[in-house]
């Protein structure tokens, strides 16, 4: 199934897959609505990796019981793969809705100029598809149906298919 996806970096990916990072802030609105893949990108600049040893962003994390809290969490997480899909339900201008509570507040830039992208339906995928990301949106052929998460766990050594989105 091609789709289309949105490349993030670490902790912000896993955030989303995790359930716990709702709303993604971009610079940029679009017009789809539908599934979207989420990518954690292999880029981690050392900012971003502190970020996981703080709050909210540590308590979040360790939602994923497979991390290690004795261990650096960011050197945990998964980078250059696909992590997730979820439903891109809108895109709404800043200056139009209300910022959100904590923690997902302190998931992304509120500031005016930027959109929120609404996401639900999150899957995150039992096991991480590899694939190189792209900025903007980009398409993803993934080898099944969107939503069933066991074809996701037995065919994800399956070809992954890159195309530009748009």
């Amino acid at each position: 199934m091609l789709i289309p996806a949105l490349t993030l970096r670490q902790p912000w990916g896993s955030l989303v897959a995790l359930g716990a990072k709702r709303i993604e802030t971009r610079s940029w609105r679009t017009s789809y609505r539908g599934w979207l893949a989420i990518h954690a990108g292999k880029t981690f600049p050392t900012a971003e990796r502190l970020l996981c040893e703080q709050e909210p962003f540590r308590a979040a994390l360790l939602r994923d019981t497979a991390l290690n809290p004795t261990r650096p969490l960011a050197a945990q997480l998964p980078r250059g793969l696909v992590v997730a899909v979820a439903w891109l339900d809108s895109c709404l201008p800043m200056e139009t809705i209300e910022p959100p509570d904590e923690p997902e507040r302190s998931f992304g830039d509120y500031a005016p100029g930027r959109y929120a992208w609404y996401l639900s339906q999150v899957y995150r995928l039992p096991r991480p598809i590899p694939a190189r990301g792209a900025l903007g949106l980009w398409r993803i052929e993934l080898p099944m149906p969107v939503g069933d998460t066991q074809a996701f766990s037995d065919r994800h050594d399956e070809t992954i298919k890159i195309r530009q989105f748009g």
